[in-house]
């Protein structure tokens, strides 16, 4: 158990951020979710459409350090890739 005032505040600090960061992460999730869908559908429009949207949404996520920069990147490259190989 916490002992100090800057130890209790430490762990009020970290449950906020966990809430905040998990909500940031599923959010990710959800759009590449929505490319995907749109994938296994076989429309290759509403994937791309869907990717469009995607991108600035896992690239937020890396500004606010919920995902490292290169798991970011390879999502978007693989995606992409897929989304390209519908058409």
């Amino acid at each position: 158990m916490a002992n100090t005032p800057q130890a209790k505040k430490r762990i009020r600090r970290n449950a906020n951020r966990e809430a905040i960061n998990g909500a940031r992460v599923s959010r990710i999730r959800t759009f590449v979710k929505a490319v995907e869908s749109a994938l296994a559908g076989g429309k290759q429009a509403d994937a791309a459409e869907a990717l469009r949207k995607a991108q600035p949404e896992i690239a937020r996520g890396v500004a606010r350090g919920v995902i490292h920069k290169n798991t970011a990147s390879r999502k978007i490259s693989r995606l992409s890739k897929r989304v390209a190989a519908l058409g």
